[in-house]
């Protein structure tokens, strides 16, 4: 009969593991190559797809992106949701493209965007929905376009907002009212350069935070020459806004709106010479805004710098915890110059200190604010880390005294010899010898030390002869 061989049976468990382990490190690795599109270049928190040849979007992104550059494609929608998957995306960049619309939701899930670069494009109107949720958006590109509308709740809710780019569109209105300090209090610049605006709402204008008017770029624009234009970049350029001086020569408008006759309406003021400039304005030349940081017990002085310059230029400060400086304040100071001294600076002192430099001649105000934050315990903690220093030199040098001035007791020091006894080996036949006579030492023979040998009484034990 043939041998049989028994053998253990492979359990259910123990036959799968194998197949299931390949499963998944072949999954493992089809997502791996799924994370970065073929087309794309991924490193590090960085995707760029840029130069693709890109008609859509690639059906998987890398999930961990920061920056996703998508410029410079065939790209002409993007659908809902299209980088929901992308919650650590911070910076998109879709420059150079088709897109002429964005579906709603089309940045839904990446409430994390901060810088989107939609310029180049064909947009033609901005709708209300298109940012929806992107509050800490920070800067939007959407020059050269083909916008000819900005809806007015298109900026609504960005309130992290600090620069948009508008310009070399065709935008013939712009919703200035929906724009207000406790809407977009970080907005710093609207560049609404290079467009067909004629006419424009010169009091929603002037209501305009005033961080933002002083970045305003209203150049390039087909408008028509009227009085309330003119008071308003007066104003701009007496105050010497950037935004003003640095296109001086771009400023133009038309006269009766015919742009075959155009003046440079900042250097051409002749035509102007029967509008009635409004001088006064509660608008502040200058807002500058700085943080200091000092420690408590500290002397402190504020600048107040001012581009202002004239004889009746008078300075006055907001303190946080005072209000109006007054002279009779002991701790507090204020120089000619527009300086404060606080000279003893608490921690009660800390907040916001507001400068604002009048000249009555010519009606001008500027405003300088300062954030100072007072540092509590900081002398205290100097001092306790200077005392903390010199006690450890102190213990090093004691250190450095014990071991190089005191006694030495190693090993290697001289030590003074020790009184040695001579013992004299015993030679009956070399002299004469008594026991009751101890033998004479010889300082000029080498002898043996050894102890004296005691007997139980405590004598010395000496040779029978």
């Amino acid at each position: 009969m043939p041998r049989v061989t028994s053998a253990t049976p492979a359990t259910p468990a123990t036959s799968a593991r194998g197949p299931a382990r390949l499963l998944l490190m072949l999954g493992l690795l089809r997502a791996s190559e799924l994370t970065c599109p073929p087309m794309c270049l991924c490193i590090s928190d960085t995707a760029s797809c840029s130069s693709s040849g890109l008609a859509k979007l690639p059906l998987t992104l890398p999930s961990f992106s920061v920056t996703l550059d998508l410029s410079h494609n065939h790209l002409t929608w993007l659908a809902s949701g299209s980088f929901s998957h992308m919650p650590r995306l911070e910076n998109l960049r879709m420059g150079h493209n088709y897109l002429s619309s964005l579906r709603p939701g089309a940045f839904h899930n990446a409430t994390g965007l901060r810088h989107l670069d939609l310029s180049s494009n064909r947009l033609k109107v901005v709708e209300p929905h298109y940012f929806q949720g992107l509050w800490r958006l920070e800067e939007l590109l959407l020059y050269n376009n083909k916008i000819t509308q900005v809806e007015a709740g298109a900026l609504s809710g960005l309130s992290s907002l600090k620069k948009v780019y508008f310009s070399l569109n065709q935008i013939t209105h712009f919703p200035f009212f929906s724009i207000r300090e406790h809407s977009h209090p970080f907005l710093a610049m609207l560049d609404l350069s290079s467009n067909r605006l004629a006419r424009l709402p010169w009091e929603e204008v002037k209501a305009l935070p005033g961080l933002l008017q002083r970045g305003l770029y209203l150049h390039n624009n087909s408008m028509i020459c009227d009085c309330s234009m003119y008071s308003v970049l007066w104003r701009w350029d007496a105050w010497g806004y950037d935004a003003l001086r640095d296109f001086r020569e771009q400023h133009v408008c038309s006269i009766a709106g015919d742009p075959r006759a155009s003046i440079r309406l900042l250097q051409q003021p002749r035509y102007f010479n029967n509008c009635t400039v409004e001088r006064a304005s509660a608008q502040p030349v200058a807002v500058l805004l700085s943080n200091v940081h000092v420690s408590e017990g500290s002397r402190l002085l504020l600048d107040c710098p001012t581009p202002l310059s004239g004889a009746d230029l008078s300075f006055s400060w907001l303190s946080p915890r005072l209000g109006p400086v007054s002279a009779a304040e002991p701790l507090l100071h204020l120089f000619a110059n527009g300086t404060l001294e606080i000279r003893e600076a608490a921690v009660n002192d800390s907040g916001l200190y507001v400068c604002t430099a009048v000249d009555a001649g010519q009606s001008l105000n500027a405003t300088r604010e300062v954030n100072v934050t007072v540092v509590p315990g900081e002398a205290d903690s100097f001092s306790t880390g200077y005392t903390t220093l010199l006690g450890c030199l102190v213990t090093m040098l004691l250190i450095l005294m014990y071991l190089y001035l005191t006694p030495c007791r190693c090993g290697c020091c001289k030590q003074p010899k020790p009184p040695f006894i001579p013992i004299v080996t015993y030679d009956p036949g070399a002299f004469p010898y008594s026991a009751s006579e101890p033998p004479k030492s010889q300082s000029s023979k080498h002898v043996a030390f050894m102890e004296p040998m005691t007997g139980d009484a405590g004598a010395e034990w000496t040779p029978e002869s």
